[in-house]
């Protein structure tokens, strides 16, 4: 987590500290902090079919999850719960996933600096790329408060608009001048992600590969990692290839 503002649930447990090796589900939620509810319906689908960690004489489904500020777009009433989480694992498949303004990108929106009525809608995003046999994913619900950057030109694809709506307005750029920002309150945006590998990774390198994924946020998003984001990435290795690599090559192997 590098934003000052995140919304999360089961989250201390991965540290490498503690004790917890094993995850059996990932949720990424809009609906700020009700939007954790529906962690309890993912929980429930794993539990329905004996998924979990053993604990005395159940199964306990470990279940990480973290939520962003979507509030802005449509009806606030209207958030993710229990039974979001449950339809959410119910209609998973192998499948490519949707993109777009679905699931925890519903209400996504972009360059909030100057007012959410000149910000423009953000949304879900995938990328897979496979080298040396090894497969690296990510998958991003974009809901910064900063601007969408092209990494190679530095310049503003999405953000904060002009007065008129007709341009992108160039936060960073805008603020150097010194244009008055729109107040904006802690937690009111929030960029989530998840980068995958199908290699064998221990839980130590998991955690450096979020760390090191972070840098995607920084070349693409601007500013970002600020007091009103709680930008948060998850890092899984399923191991299913049966094969280690080097950590610097998966890391920055991830889409950017």
């Amino acid at each position: 987590m590098r934003g000052a503002a995140p919304g999360t649930r089961e989250t201390e447990l991965l540290s490498p500290l503690n004790a917890v090796e094993t995850v059996h589900a990932v949720m990424l939620a809009g609906g700020s902090a009700f939007g954790l509810d529906a962690a309890g319906g993912v929980m429930r689908w794993l539990d329905e079919r004996g998924i979990g960690a053993k604990v005395g004489p159940a199964r306990i489904p470990i279940v990480p999850a973290a939520i962003l500020f979507d509030l802005w777009v449509g009806d606030a009433s209207i958030r993710p719960d229990a039974a979001s989480g449950y339809a959410a694992c119910e209609a998973a498949s192998s499948e490519p996933v949707a993109e777009g303004n679905v699931g925890a990108g519903t209400g996504a929106a972009v360059g909030k600096l100057f007012g959410i009525d000149r910000a423009m809608r953000g949304g879900l995003g995938s990328a897979s790329v496979t080298v040396g046999g090894i497969t690296v994913a990510a998958l991003v619900a974009v809901n910064a408060i900063g601007d969408v950057i092209d990494p190679q030109t530095g310049e503003p694809i999405a953000g904060a608009r002009s007065e008129d709506g007709k341009r992108l307005q160039g936060t960073m750029r805008s603020m150097l001048r010194g244009e008055l920002l729109a107040p904006m309150q802690p937690g009111s945006a929030t960029t989530l992600g998840i980068v995958a590998t199908d290699a064998v990774l221990t839980k130590a390198q998991a955690n450096k590969m979020a760390q090191m994924a972070h840098d995607g946020f920084a070349r693409s998003i601007n500013p970002v990692h600020t007091m009103s984001d709680g930008d948060t990435i998850f890092a899984l290795a399923t191991g299913a290839s049966g094969a280690s690599a080097n950590l610097t090559l998966i890391a920055h192997s991830v889409p950017k």
